[in-house]
């Protein structure tokens, strides 16, 4: 079983910064992807920035030149930093784990963290 817990969201004024950390935890042998997605109200979930194991990164087009992406491999970690935060930043964020192998299963699975809470608002 692989677990992700997600840290770091919370409330900031526009302009400012967080820093968001997912630590995946299991019997992980490798993890091909890791990545940050959010969803606002009223809206789908929206990918905002993927980081491969050879740490090539991708980026949403409206959160580019502001959010960050990094990842410890050892730690199964990955990072968000975001910075000149907007209100429409505002959002649930959510961790992924993309093709995770394990000790205990046959194929590859993703996996989902729980979500961190982030509000832009003066």
């Amino acid at each position: 079983q692989v677990q992700l817990v997600e840290s770091g969201g919370g409330w900031v004024q526009p302009g400012g910064s967080l820093r968001l950390s997912c630590a995946a935890s299991g019997t992980i042998l490798s993890i091909n992807t890791m990545a940050w997605y959010r969803q606002a109200p009223g809206k789908q979930r929206e990918l905002v920035a993927v980081i491969d194991s050879g740490s090539s990164t991708n980026y949403d087009d409206s959160v580019k030149g502001r959010f960050t992406i990094s990842r410890d491999n050892a730690k199964n970690t990955v990072f968000l930093q975001m910075n000149s935060l907007k209100p429409e930043d505002t959002a649930v964020y959510y961790c992924n784990a993309g093709k995770v192998v394990t000790r205990t299963a046959s194929r590859v699975y993703d996996y989902w963290g729980q979500g961190t809470q982030v509000t832009v608002s003066p």
